[in-house]
């Protein structure tokens, strides 16, 4: 029998839990060849003041009445200033995290973000919003390598299958 203080604390009642937010993202990887190697785009934010750039997929909510592929293109122009076209759906990528609401609240939330390949059409860096701190081109092995995130790292692999399978070495 264990004892008292081996034993996981009790469950609270779902009534004191912060309440559970649903969140919907959309997010598209941007690739181009360039010097005979395919290269995609990555966005990089600064974690806290001076810290490091974290490298991942421009992603960003889906507006009312807007399609997912409709907000994965509109999230990466204005992250990046590059212009895509949807080619394939790479994957769903679904994780937990926690916030403060307008009232200073905890908050659940349970995001889903739906990322898309895209092909690189035009557009410039220059032309991006602030959102960023950093957008660049990265190999395919160097995102993989970069990006700190399983899951996304998981999206860049599949892009370079795409991208293989359909004969574009």
């Amino acid at each position: 029998m264990a004892r008292g203080s081996d034993r996981p604390p009790r469950l609270r009642s779902a009534t004191d839990r912060p309440p559970l937010v649903r969140e919907l993202s959309s997010g598209g990887l941007v690739y181009r060849r360039a010097s005979g190697s395919w290269k995609v785009c990555l966005g990089g934010r600064r974690r806290g003041e001076g810290g490091a750039l974290v490298w991942s997929i421009p992603k960003g909510h889906v507006e009312k009445g807007e399609s997912m592929m409709d907000a994965a293109l509109r999230e990466v122009r204005e992250e990046t200033g590059l212009v895509g076209e949807v080619e394939e759906t790479l994957g769903d990528v679904t994780y937990w995290y926690a916030r403060r609401d307008d009232g200073g609240s905890a908050v659940r939330v349970l995001k889903r973000v739906r990322f898309f390949l895209m092909r690189y059409r035009g557009g410039r860096f220059a032309d991006r919003d602030d959102e960023m701190d950093a957008v660049r081109w990265f190999s395919l092995a160097e995102a993989e390598a970069t990006i700190p995130y399983a899951d996304e790292q998981s999206l860049v692999r599949r892009a370079r299958q795409h991208l293989e399978r359909a004969g574009r070495r």
